[in-house]
């Protein structure tokens, strides 16, 4: 064997010393807290294994160590000889004896330390010289864990700050509804203030006598309505064409029934009818109409049985007449009559027959005329007259038709005594020729005298 092939054989039992000293030292340094052994596996033998959290697991009882020794024996064998051909590769650059000198120096280097030569601290293996194979450290996979971790953390926060932040606005959006219901009774109590009511017109406003006044809108901002645009068929509201309007619904209690809905001509923009739900009982119960803005007529149901039970008319922003059915069964049975502020008349029709009863005529807010059909045979058989005496109303005078001929025949005159009406004077017209026949006067309520033109009727 020449001098050339001295560096390789030299090189060969370097090698062979380099794999025998790898295989003495496989059991290696022993690895920083927290990281697997070198060359082994996390949680491999009695090693603690590491938490992606950042502790330490319990021990793996039933791991075995020599596990862990052989794959670092093998690890190590593999980067010497990686460490070796890196040491060769620089060496010959000084020949073949540098080269031969290289590879041994650096066989030795990656067989203690687990490096490759030149490849940094983190080595082949793992990148930290402690992994068994390809990717990234024990380290690193732990870093990483966590960042994932606490992106999920962010990403779970972020949902719940959407949610906060949409119950928020739910919140914002019923709270200025409120502010904006406060605000309309606020103006509503100032507009009070600022036109202060009279005793005149407390008085008026008290007395049944006097016209009502047209019931009046409250305003409402528009923005709490639910507005459509809709077509009315014909004479659904006694209108002779189908009408084109807006329509402006509010339901307050939110319960799907509206409490209270207005129409509006869709040409105009002026308001045309309302319906209202007035005791929020899910069923309207009040319909308005309007015209150039005016209140013209309201029907009611005010017992809530499904039927119309008061009709009322207005005119010039006062009522002009109201219709009744007191007794709930369809027929209107009561009338009032009213001229500029006041009631003038009112009658009624107790037994339905479609003729008045009773008719009632009033002056300045007082009682006058009475007539009334007593034995309710469709004739007026009885007429009184009424007299204001200081804060009452005094009947002073009534006529009766006592037979039914349809002639008065009995004539009285009172007396206010005491605020009460006394009877003073009886006039009879027996026979019904238009004469009076007999004339009964009294004091203090008792005959004093009685005179009779007709001779025939004595005694009487």
């Amino acid at each position: 064997m020449g001098m050339a092939s001295q560096p390789t054989l030299q090189l060969v039992f370097a090698c062979i010393a380099a794999i025998t000293l790898a295989g003495c030292v496989s059991v290696g340094p022993t690895a920083p807290a927290g990281v697997p052994p070198p060359g082994g596996v996390a949680g491999v033998g009695n090693n603690p294994q590491v938490d992606p959290s950042g502790g330490n697991l319990p021990p793996d009882p039933t791991a075995q160590t020599q596990t862990g020794n052989s794959i670092s024996a093998a690890n190590r064998a593999q980067t010497a000889l990686e460490s070796m051909m890196m040491g060769a590769v620089v060496g010959s650059i000084m020949g073949p004896i540098g080269m031969a000198a290289g590879a041994g120096t650096a066989l030795i280097y990656g067989a203690v330390t687990g490096n490759v030569l030149f490849s940094g601290s983190g080595g082949r293996v793992g990148g930290g010289g402690y992994g068994t194979g390809p990717g990234p450290s024990g380290h690193e996979a732990q870093r990483e864990a966590s960042l994932e971790a606490q992106l999920d953390g962010q990403v779970a926060r972020g949902d719940a700050l959407e949610d906060e932040i949409e119950a928020e606005l739910q919140r914002q959006e019923l709270l200025l509804d409120q502010l904006e219901h406060q605000e309309t009774l606020r103006n509503s109590a100032q507009a009070a203030i600022d036109t202060p009511i009279t005793d005149a017109d407390l008085q008026r406003r008290v007395d049944p006598r006097s016209a009502p006044l047209a019931p009046k809108d409250r305003p409402l901002p528009a923005a709490i309505f639910e507005e459509e645009s809709t077509t009315i068929p014909k004479k659904s509201w006694d209108n002779d064409k189908k009408l084109k309007v807006v329509k402006r619904s509010l339901d307050a209690d939110r319960d799907g029934n509206p409490e209270q809905v207005r129409y509006f001509d869709q040409k105009s923009g002026k308001l045309i009818r309302k319906e209202q739900d007035r005791d929020y009982d899910g069923k309207i119960d009040s319909w308005t109409v309007y015209e150039a803005d005016r209140v013209v007529s309201r029907n009611l149901d005010n017992d809530g049985n499904g039927k119309l039970d008061v009709w009322e008319f207005y005119a010039q922003g006062r009522m002009t007449r109201r219709e009744v059915d007191r007794d709930g069964d369809g027929v209107r049975d009561a009338f009032y009559t009213y001229s500029g502020d006041e009631l003038v008349q009112e009658h009624h029709d107790a037994d339905n027959d479609g003729k008045p009863d009773l008719r009632v005529t009033y002056e300045s807010r007082r009682r006058v005329a009475t007539e009334e059909d007593t034995d309710r045979n469709g004739a007026m058989d009885s007429w009184t007259r009424w007299a204001a005496i200081g804060d009452r109303e005094i009947m002073v005078r009534t006529e009766r038709d006592t037979d039914g001929d349809g002639k008065r025949d009995v004539f009285e005159t009172y007396e206010p005594e005491a605020g009460r009406p006394i009877l003073a004077k009886r006039e009879e017209d027996k026979d019904g020729d238009g004469n009076i026949d007999v004339t009964s006067i009294y004091e203090n309520g008792k005959l004093k005298s009685r005179e009779i033109s007709d001779p025939g009727l004595v005694p009487l």
